[in-house]
């Protein structure tokens, strides 16, 4: 199964964005489906606070886990994981107009009231799946460079 469909499937069955777009990854990236879904469960919504988008964050967490530094004082490895989050974030606000969550939806989900607007626009239904879509390929290009 292809990442997007993963991502997709998870998404669709109620995790988050930032779950659905990590797990996606987690196999190959050497930790187990649950600690991913773990991981990532508590920074959907823009980290419940309409910021930065939680697919994004997933995303950023699974470039993490194949550039990030692991050593002391591996700070060749610490440049170069910066370098692939500047990357992500760059093309993803570019193919998309922003990386931040209230951007994206133009609905703060964050309040009561920006959950109702995005609901009633469907929002999580139809623009969602796409910026999850968005994010995996982006990240699967730098993971597999």
């Amino acid at each position: 199964m292809k990442h997007t469909e993963i991502a997709s499937e998870l998404f669709s069955k109620g995790y988050y964005c930032s779950q659905a777009v990590l797990a996606a990854f987690a196999d190959e990236l050497g930790i187990a489906r649950e600690q991913a879904l773990k991981v990532g469960a508590c920074f959907g919504g823009g980290m419940c606070k309409a910021e930065v988008c939680g697919a994004c964050t997933g995303a950023l967490m699974a470039l993490g886990l194949k550039y990030g530094m692991c050593e002391d004082r591996d700070f060749d490895s610490k440049q170069r994981a910066n370098s692939y989050a500047v990357r992500f974030l760059d093309e993803f606000a570019k193919q998309n107009g922003s990386y931040i969550c209230r951007e994206l939806l133009d609905c703060d989900i964050s309040t009561d009231e920006g959950k109702a607007c995005a609901r009633a626009k469907g929002l999580f239904a139809s623009k969602c799946p796409k910026l999850i879509e968005s994010a995996v390929l982006i990240a699967e290009g730098l993971i597999n460079e």
